[in-house]
């Protein structure tokens, strides 16, 4: 399945959807390396530093991001188990799918259903919108709401959320969400949600940019809330945690 993607495709992407982000760094070093040397010695050593460290956590964050998408297998799904049986599966994204072909191949006898919550009223990051143009959506994809999932009740034998339910910037939205999510599998069935967190590992990689994650307490309490218990938690590598979700206390 790694072949579907190309060399360094997930640091590039991340590069070409944010590209005024990487430009503005860029100017913001030259005018720093420009007024260095013009200025008192006190100021030129402040200045160095803090030309240094714009280009060495631009440094970390990109060589983190290539480490996670392109070199630590995460794309290949062999985190996830193996299951030749024919299985209801939905995947769920933000505006941005890279994973239901990868699904597909996964699980090939499957019905697999793609679910896209994307709105453009509550999503405005440019660069969600640059993704969505640059890849088309998987076919037959279904555009929806958080809390109100076209699926039928206890349906569905496996969900996926990668790297989207952390768009769900509303507590009382998200919660929601997951109890959509319950609603949905069936009494066995299991959902995925594969996530960063705002920890210290994604920090030091990405600085200000964890904000943008939830933590670790965030999402336990959003599942209990659900009332849905953690069946399995997988760190993929230092950085990105799966949460295996079965149902928990449900009678309905």
């Amino acid at each position: 399945m790694e072949k579907l993607r190309k060399p360094f495709q997930g640091v590039v992407n991340i590069v070409r959807f944010n590209w005024h982000f990487y430009v503005g760094v860029l100017l913001f070093c030259i005018i720093l390396f420009l007024l260095k040397n013009h200025l008192p010695i006190h100021l030129n050593f402040i200045l160095s530093f803090v030309l240094l460290s714009a280009i060495t956590v631009t440094f970390i964050t990109l060589t983190v991001s290539y480490y996670v998408y392109d070199l630590s297998g995460l794309y290949k799904l062999n985190w996830l188990p193996n299951n030749n049986e024919k299985l209801s599966i939905v995947n769920i994204n933000a505006g941005f799918d890279e994973t239901s072909v990868l699904l597909n191949i996964k699980y090939p006898n499957n019905n697999l259903t793609v679910l896209d919550f994307y709105d453009p009223q509550k999503h405005t990051e440019i660069s969600i919108k640059r993704a969505r143009k640059a890849y088309p959506s998987y076919p037959n994809t279904i555009n929806t709401e958080t809390t109100n999932l076209p699926i039928k009740t206890h349906s569905v034998d496996k969900v996926f959320v990668i790297f989207s339910a952390h768009e769900i910037r509303n507590k009382s939205e998200r919660i929601q969400f997951f109890n959509e999510l319950k609603r949905i599998i069936t009494t066995n069935g299991e959902i995925y949600v594969t996530e960063h967190l705002r920890d210290i590992p994604n920090f030091l990689a990405y600085n200000i940019g964890f904000l943008h994650f939830l933590s670790l307490s965030s999402w336990y309490n959003v599942f209990k809330a659900a009332n849905l218990t953690i069946n399995n938690e997988q760190k993929l590598n230092p950085f990105i945690t799966n949460f295996t979700l079965t149902k928990y206390g449900d009678t309905a």
